[in-house]
């Protein structure tokens, strides 16, 4: 009689040295979003004085980041994943570091960091589907869930530092910010070099021939044929419409009734604290709960929480609500992103990240436009919000496809 032989336990997450460089390098891809969002802005401001040209600036790099999600996605699909991190970490630091020369040599020009903004946003975009779709070739199956709760930390952990770290640099010298950023993406890039990803498969019949934009309507056709992504893809646009719409709303508020500016930076802190203190529990929640108990649970209690919201005092009581209703961001993503990621076939997975980037980026265009046309009617914006969520809550309750979602389990 053969004895059975028995898997080795996999190394721990902290352990895995390609998980450890892909979590890296997205997140110094985040963390220089969030210095980019402030220090372009403020040098543009203290170069020109122009808010116009300011604002210009950030939409450049959100239509960017819009315009490349579903292209990046079939990009991820069809070359070499490594080479395509690489190559989007390279370029960003090059374009980083232009702009400080530029600025360090008195050649600042608005065309030219209106075209930074634009790679930027481009080579952000693209980034992200190669590194979510490479995530299950370094990672083992037993552990997914627990690396997309680690990886739901990283834009709160960005949020929380990057904004103060690029006020501060930029303080100290105008160039300094860029030159950090492109340090840090030059880093990554370097770590990328020693990443190793298993060999992809070749392309199945046909697929050569189909061409890029094949390869894109095939993605299409299959991420929307499938009635359970479809659903949740609606769902997160919702959500995160609303959401987006209320952080402006707060801001504004808490603005109008002349809350300082040290008290509104703390109440968005709470924001990336209490995302951060979710992250922490993300993995055992999603282990112990149904999927359904989150999704459905997310939906009603950030609704209650935002009903919350408009009766407490501006300022920090504002700040410590909405970090309640952070704290249960990273427990829905990771159940929805870990079903995602599992059923979806690795030839596939770059495209799907797409997809649910093109929704989340048209969340984050859409809300904040939104959030200033309900600022007008003051609390009466954030019971707006509040309704709206209350809706999405309704029908995620009534929902046959969301009450019975599959919870993918190791």
């Amino acid at each position: 009689m053969k004895d059975s032989a028995v898997e080795p336990e996999p190394a721990p997450l902290s352990r895995n040295r390609s998980y450890a460089t892909l979590w890296s390098g997205q997140f110094l891809s985040e963390l220089g979003n969030e210095i980019n969002f402030i220090a372009i802005p403020l040098l543009i401001l203290a170069m020109s004085g122009s808010a116009l040209e300011a604002g210009l600036a950030s939409s450049v790099v959100a239509a960017g980041h819009m315009i490349a999600n579903l292209p990046a996605g079939v990009i991820a699909d069809r070359w070499d994943r490594r080479r395509t991190l690489l190559i989007c970490q390279t370029g960003r630091a090059l374009a980083m570091a232009s702009v400080a020369a530029a600025v360090w040599l008195d050649a600042y020009s608005f065309p030219h960091i209106l075209l930074v903004a634009l790679l930027d946003g481009l080579l952000g975009a693209a980034f992200e589907p190669a590194e979510q779709a490479a995530l299950p070739q370094v990672v083992p199956a037993s552990q997914l869930s627990r690396a997309v709760a680690a990886n739901t930390a990283r834009p709160f952990i960005a949020t929380l530092v990057g904004p103060a770290l690029a006020g501060f640099l930029f303080a100290v010298q105008r160039a300094i910010p860029f030159v950090v950023d492109a340090v840090m993406l030059a880093f990554s890039s370097v770590a990328l070099l020693f990443l190793r990803l298993p060999a992809r498969p070749e392309p199945a019949a046909g697929e050569e021939a189909r061409g890029p934009g094949g390869d894109l309507v095939a993605g299409l056709r299959w991420v929307l044929g499938r009635r359970v992504i479809r659903t949740t893809l609606l769902w997160m646009l919702l959500s995160n419409l609303v959401f987006t719409a209320l952080i402006i709303i707060v801001l504004a508020t808490s603005h109008e009734d002349q809350v300082g500016a040290g008290v509104i930076g703390l109440s968005m802190a709470c924001m990336g604290a209490g995302g951060l203190h979710g992250d922490a529990l993300a993995d055992r929640l999603h282990a112990a709960l149904p999927a359904p108990v989150v999704i459905v649970g997310f939906s009603w209690v950030t609704a209650a929480l935002t009903a919350l919201m408009a009766v407490v005092p501006s300022g920090l009581p504002l700040g410590l609500l909405l970090g309640c209703a952070a704290f249960f961001v990273p427990v829905a993503n990771t159940t929805i992103l870990t079903y995602q990621i599992t059923v979806t076939p690795d030839a596939l997975r770059g495209r799907l990240t797409g997809i649910t980037g093109l929704c989340g980026g048209g969340a984050a265009a859409l809300g904040p436009l939104l959030g200033g046309a309900l600022v007008t009617v003051g609390t009466g914006g954030i019971l707006a919000c509040a309704a709206a969520l209350a809706l999405v809550a309704t029908a995620t309750t009534l929902s046959p496809t969301l009450r019975r979602f599959p919870t993918a389990r190791a």
